[in-house]
Formats: structure tokens, C-alpha cells, sequence
């Protein structure tokens, strides 16, 4: 493919030559799960199409990913530091995808990011241990008390004998 096909950037090609070279040098471990890989391409292939994804191409589509998001995480990394952020957000992700040429992706990553900002909004709320005993405050502090009392007298007990 062109440089023009990568949205004519000089930079993304050396970014993802440095990277890819530094990732077959075996000094990076990051890597996706295969198992889960595979249930996405089995997913767009489908089962109907007679087609199979070999243990090569797999290997390959996973550094290929991790390459990708290695680059634009670096990328929007960047964006957030020149802003003084300390956390990338989803405007960081926007930026980065739009300066290393993927203008393309924007509008499904941020589709995205909003159906999981609604999904955390209607998300069950984890109740804690205090509300699941059905107990007040101070019915638990009560039970405490009680407990302390009855270590401090088996303590007291078992040390004098």
C-alpha cells in the first residue's frame, strides 16, 4: 500500500516501522487473547462461508492490532501531556486517530465509547457487605462492640490460666 492509502503520513510509516521492529526484537510481551481474536474473525467470517482463518494470519492480526493500539494509545499519550491532562479521554483517542491519518474511525469510536458510557450510567450499582445484612449503622456498630467485647474476654481468659 501507498503512503497516500495511510493518509499521507511519512510519521505513521515510521512509527509503525519503529514499532514493529522493536516489537520482533522480543523485548515487548504486550498481546491480545487469541481465543478472543479468533471469536471476533470467526464472528465476521461467519460460519456459513466456508472460509477459515489460519493460526499464522491470527498471529499476525494480533501484533498487527497490538501495534495499533500501542500507536495511537502513544499518540494520544502525547495529545494529553501537551494539555497538561493526566488522563487520556476519548477527545485524546479522537485527536489521535484524526492525526495519524484515521479520520475514518472517529465516528465508530465514539459511537462506541457512548453506548459504554450508557451502559456504565444503567449499569446494576455493586450494593456493599453493610447494605446486604439489612442492619442500621448502628446495629452493626452494636454486633461489633459485642464481638470486641467477647475476643478482649477469651483473650483475657486463655492468658491468665
Amino acid at each position: 500500500m501507498s503512503d497516500r492509502e495511510f493518509g499521507g503520513k511519512q510519521e505513521y510509516d515510521d512509527a509503525i516501522y519503529q514499532t514493529f521492529t522493536h516489537k520482533m526484537a522480543g523485548s515487548d510481551d504486550l498481546s491480545l487473547p487469541k481465543a478472543t481474536i479468533q471469536k471476533i474473525v470467526t464472528e465476521i467470517l461467519g460460519d456459513k462461508s466456508g472460509l477459515t482463518f489460519g493460526k499464522d494470519a491470527r498471529d499476525l492480526l494480533i501484533d498487527c492490532s497490538v501495534e495499533f493500539v500501542t500507536l495511537i494509545s502513544s499518540e494520544a499519550n502525547e495529545i494529553a501531556e501537551k494539555e497538561a491532562k493526566k488522563t487520556i479521554a476519548t477527545e485524546h483517542i479522537d485527536k489521535a486517530l484524526r492525526e495519524l491519518g484515521f479520520p475514518e474511525y472517529v465516528q465508530e469510536v465514539l459511537a462506541v465509547a457512548g453506548e459504554h458510557k450508557e451502559q456504565l450510567r444503567h449499569r446494576e450499582k455493586r450494593t456493599t457487605k453493610m447494605e446486604q445484612s439489612g442492619l442500621t449503622e448502628e446495629q452493626l456498630l452494636e454486633q461489633q462492640q459485642a464481638l470486641f467485647r467477647s475476643a478482649t474476654d477469651k483473650y483475657t481468659n486463655t492468658g491468665s490460666s
